[in-house]
């Protein structure tokens, strides 16, 4: 394990890292789908087929062929395109319900030991989130769920989505610190990659099943990382928090 002597603030990968999206999706899809006499619809599934879009409507930021816009824009757009892939009528939904839907990622749960873990880290450094969500999004998830962040960070600070250097970059001027006094924490490893390319220290922490029981994808640390840990109580030990 590398030295942390020189790293100030440690930063975070939120959803699947920090937050199980998937079964909070699932929650709140499920009531709304019966509602609406397509309780056949898995909800797990739903969950999957919107997170599938994410990726797709940052690319349209990312390259310029739209301007910067926030994550709770892009997930509406994007629920109202797997509606449609369901034979579902987003207009005939009506605006108050749809918009109480996409808030469901406002609403996520921490892994099970996140809120522990991420309050022992706080005694020695800095934390937060560096988030592809937007202010309000990650705001709301943490004082419903008690994440203790120190400050709110990510994509909408930075004006850029990850995996964009600027993401890392701006967020460690922000801080005002160097990027090798930051050290971005994620269970994913082409996260990592990315910041470790911009001179930023790296943390892989395991979620193995952040994508169902089938998840086949980052399932292991696949660069020697600073720092490799089973969970966030597990990171704490490891940094003496």
């Amino acid at each position: 394990m590398a030295s942390f002597d020189a790293v100030r603030a440690l930063v975070f990968d939120v959803f699947g890292t920090v937050v199980d999206w998937r079964e909070g999706i699932a929650r709140d899809a499920a009531p709304f789908l019966a509602r609406h006499g397509r309780g056949e619809i898995d909800p797990r599934g739903f969950a999957d087929a919107w997170r599938k879009r994410y990726q797709p409507a940052m690319e349209e930021c990312r390259t310029g062929r739209r301007g910067f816009t926030r994550l709770d824009v892009l997930h509406r757009e994007n629920l109202e395109l797997i509606l449609r892939d369901h034979g579902m009528d987003p207009a005939a939904i009506g605006e108050a319900e749809l918009e109480a839907l996409n808030r469901a990622w406002h609403r996520l749960d921490p892994w099970p030991e996140a809120v522990a873990g991420l309050t022992r880290l706080k005694r020695r450094f800095i934390i937060a989130p560096l988030s592809n969500g937007n202010i309000a999004l990650m705001l709301n998830m943490a004082k419903r769920a008690g994440i203790p962040w120190d400050a709110i960070l990510g994509a909408e600070v930075a004006q850029a989505y990850k995996p964009q250097p600027e993401a890392y970059l701006r967020t460690a001027e922000v801080l005002g610190i160097r990027p090798a006094e930051l050290c971005l924490v994620a269970a994913h490893n082409g996260d990592l990659r990315a910041a470790r390319s911009c001179g930023l220290a790296t943390a892989f922490v395991t979620r193995p099943t952040e994508h169902g029981p089938s998840q086949a994808t980052d399932l292991r640390a696949e660069d020697p990382w600073d720092i490799v840990a089973r969970d966030f109580q597990d990171l704490a030990e490891k940094l003496g928090c």
